[in-house]
Parts: structure tokens; sequence; C-alpha cells
């Protein structure tokens, strides 16, 4: 009877090799495609949100000490931790860090102006504004000196932002106020010069942290030294807005 054919030692058949060559890059394929978990997703964008956090943490330190022209993206990643690559990922250049760091600082003054609205009380309006704002500037006092920095310079990275969403903000809480002050709830005030008040008194005790400590040798860390000053500035607001007899 014929013999098999004997096949060489090490070899295999054609459709052998075939099968096993096919079988290796349809488990790749399946293994890139699937598709990861929820946990999984939550947590890269959680590690992601938190690079991107360190690093503008860093960056306003050195921005709001020494300006855009005097830090370097190397000192940002040093003290973010990040390798400056990994920086430059998350933004493109100092530049883009800057303006970014800017836009989010923009958005943290804005929000509290925000909340005006013609059905509120204005004295509970106003209270709560000024307190907001002091938190701000106890909580975020390099943030206030970076934005303060800016406008000194002119906003020349920030001037349209100013020009597009702090001014249509500022027109809409315009609006709120002169309907207060239409219906006798507020005395005869300009909207644009009180807000500008506001900013001012309350952005002071971050500006100019330095010299209110040197002063009183406090600052609004100090919860007693906090509330003495926010109950102040709404009483110098409130004493100037509120109607009075025989104001016109």
């Amino acid at each position: 009877m014929p013999k098999k054919p004997v096949m060489a030692k090490g070899k295999k058949t054609t459709a052998a090799v075939t099968r096993r060559k096919a079988a290796v890059p349809a488990a790749r394929i399946a293994k890139v495609a699937r598709k990861p978990s929820d946990a999984t997703v939550k947590r890269r964008l959680r590690l992601i949100e938190n690079k991107r956090g360190a690093i503008l943490e860093a960056a306003l330190d050195f921005f709001s000490r020494y300006g855009l022209h005097g830090t370097s993206i190397d000192e940002i990643a040093a003290r973010a931790d990040v390798s400056k690559s990994n920086l430059l990922y998350y933004f493109s250049s100092k530049e883009d860090l800057y303006v970014a760091l800017l836009h989010d600082l923009l958005l943290l003054w804005m929000e509290p102006l925000l909340a005006f609205s013609a059905e509120q009380d204005p004295v509970d309006a106003i209270k709560s504004y000024v307190r907001l704002k002091m938190v701000n500037s106890r909580d975020h006092p390099a943030a206030s000196r970076l934005f303060c920095l800016e406008m000194i310079q002119g906003a020349p990275l920030l001037r349209d932002d100013i020009e597009r969403m702090v001014r249509l903000a500022v027109e809409e809480k315009s609006d709120v106020i002169r309907a207060w002050v239409a219906s006798g709830k507020l005395g005869p005030i300009d909207p644009h010069h009180l807000i500008f008040a506001l900013w001012a008194m309350t952005q002071h005790y971050a500006d100019f942290g330095v010299q209110v400590q040197s002063i009183t040798g406090k600052t609004l860390d100090d919860a007693a030294f906090f509330e003495q000053a926010v109950e102040n500035v709404q009483s110098l607001i409130l004493r100037g807005i509120l109607p009075r007899p025989g104001r016109s």
C-alpha cells in the first residue's frame, strides 16, 4: 500500500500556517476594537484634568509674579512636575497657556456678577456679590493679581474677550441695576460706576494684600478680619446706593 508523504521536520502544512497567520491579526483587531470601560474612560479624563490643573496652577504662580515674558516654559514644567514636551501637548505655547489661564480667571471673576437678576432684592444681591468677590480675593489672590497685571499692560492678549464677554455681561447686569433704580429699590446710581466700585473695593484685598497686611497685620485668611472686611464693604456700598428721603 502506498506510503503517506513524509513532511520535513519542523514544517507544517500550508493550510495550518495560513490559519495561524490569520488568527493572530484577528485577535489583535479584537483587542484594539474592544471599547474601554466607563471607569477606564473616567480615570483617563481625571488624569488629564489633574495634569492640566497642575500646569495651570504652576503657570499662575509664575505669571502672577513675573508676567508672561519673565516666565519660561521650563520653569512651569518643573513646578508642575511634567516634561516640557508633555506640557506642550496640553498647551501649544507659553502664550497659549497664558491665554487659557486668563480665560479661566475671567470666568471666575465674572461668575458672581452673572447671578444678578431683576427679581432679586438688590440689598441681598449686592451683599451676596460682595461676599463672593471677597471669597475670590481670599482664595485666589494670585489670580486677581495676574488679571490686574494684564489690565495694567493694556490687556494685549485679553482685550477681545473683555470687549466681547465682559462688556456684554456688564451691559446685561447694568439693565438689572437700572430696573432696581426705576422701581425705587435703589437710589439714582450709574450702573457702570457701581460695578467699577464693587470691583475696586473687593479686589483691593487681593491686589494690594501686602499693603493690607502691612497696615493691619492681618489677611483675609483670618476669619474675623474677613468678616469685618466683608461687612464694611457691604455697608459702604449700600449706604451710598440705597434710596434716602429727599434724594433725587
